[in-house]
């Protein structure tokens, strides 16, 4: 399918260094973007579907890097179907497992645990649940896994490893298991913070620092913070990314981001949700984080949509997360929430609204246009003004 979306206020394009993309349009075709900024008229004439943003903004499709999700589009864990495609009305077009945790009798032997892990990789493979791109698979470091346990599973797909829930003695005992997982190019990511679930351990700076895991999960806390000390220790100390969460401690949400950027560390700055857990579902989760660091942590908007878009993407070597081309055709186009103070979307962000998701694009096709089910109406007009295929995009209503 080729899909264009024109008539675009601004470009925002996952990067924060070169926030913006000069121009007004996004080509689309084969799941990937052909071309961001100027699109001829021929080209036009050739697509299947033309979005007219109505002077609405484009940004890449959101990634949340922490998502516990179990088989299908079902949470045990707040016994809900169809999570994950309402998160897609919340303008997040990609999640990244944080493990399968809360699959019920989950298995805490070497072999259940990696049978886990492929399974769950395997049956999203090819599961698009709203048309989200799910990377799960996230095998749970327990006692008695080796080396040669990653390297058999790596060579399955594999790929995530998490710590933090295993029955290790101490949270020290993880870091032979991650150094085994990154020598076989896995990326290692750690419950950061007090115990979230009965019987795992809390895990502090000491911990991380010792490890040294790619992903520091929840670095705000997941959802109790570590001390106040240990956060200047993990900027300066480390440099593994530093993922703040929604299901988290605003507070130190806020302070990390400032820390970061005194640091100039911003590319280690992650957004996620943590979700499902105890903290319920949030399918405009990763929207109130950018919110709320665009409107109380001083952070430019276009910066905050980075840190929940490109910087996901760097940190997990993913093609998506920015709108340039070569990348992932994931894009979503926001503005102004009817009935608020400002006219667009970043100004709303920056003012602690959240944005109008008024479509969304994956893989290069629309998934709806003209309004979520889950946020309030744009202020434009956002719609399709060409459609050469037999349906239609307009989605649900509330």
């Amino acid at each position: 399918m080729r899909t264009a979306i024109v008539n675009l206020a601004r470009i925002v394009s996952g990067d924060w260094r070169a926030p913006f993309v000069e121009g007004d349009a996004i080509l689309m075709e084969g799941g990937l973007i052909l071309s961001a900024g100027r699109v001829d008229d021929e080209a036009l004439k050739s697509c299947d579907v033309v979005i007219d943003a109505g002077g609405a903004v484009a940004i890449p499709g959101l990634i949340d890097s922490q998502v516990h999700n179990t088989f299908g589009d079902y949470t045990p864990r707040q016994k809900t179907v169809g999570f994950l495609e309402s998160y897609v009305h919340g303008g997040v077009t990609t999640a990244i497992s944080a493990s399968e945790v809360h699959v019920p009798g989950r298995p805490k032997d070497p072999a259940g645990v990696k049978a886990l892990a492929v399974a769950a990789m395997k049956c999203f493979e090819h599961y698009r649940p709203g048309g989200m791109r799910v990377w799960a698979g996230a095998v749970i470091l327990e006692p008695g896994l080796v080396e040669q346990d990653f390297a058999d599973i790596a060579a399955q797909g594999v790929w995530l490893a998490k710590a933090g829930f295993g029955a290790v003695p101490t949270p020290f005992d993880y870091a032979p298991m991650i150094a085994a997982a990154r020598k076989h190019g896995m990326t290692t990511l750690v419950h950061t913070g007090g115990s979230s679930i009965p019987g795992s351990s809390g895990i502090w700076a000491d911990h991380l620092i010792r490890m040294q895991p790619d992903v520091s999960f929840h670095t705000n806390g997941g959802p109790v913070a570590m001390p106040d000390e240990d956060y200047p220790r993990l900027v300066h100390e480390s440099d593994m990314a530093l993922q703040v969460c929604t299901a988290g401690n605003l507070r130190t949400t806020l302070w990390l981001g400032r820390l970061v950027r005194e640091a100039d560390q911003f590319d280690r700055f992650l957004i996620a949700t943590d979700t499902p857990t105890g903290s319920g579902i949030m399918p405009l989760g990763m929207m109130y984080t950018i919110s709320h660091l665009a409107s109380l942590g001083d952070m430019a908007p276009e910066m905050a949509i980075a840190a929940a878009t490109g910087n996901n993407a760097r940190v997990y070597k993913r093609n998506s997360g920015f709108i340039a081309p070569g990348r992932d055709a994931d894009v979503v186009v926001l503005d102004a929430c009817v009935g608020g103070s400002k006219n667009d979307a970043l100004s709303a962000l920056a003012n602690g609204d959240i944005a109008a998701v008024a479509a969304v694009v994956t893989d290069g096709v629309p998934r709806f246009v003209g309004r979520s089910r889950n946020t309030p109406a744009p202020i434009k007009t956002v719609r399709v003004a060409q459609n050469r295929v037999p349906f239609d995009f307009a989605g649900q209503a509330h």
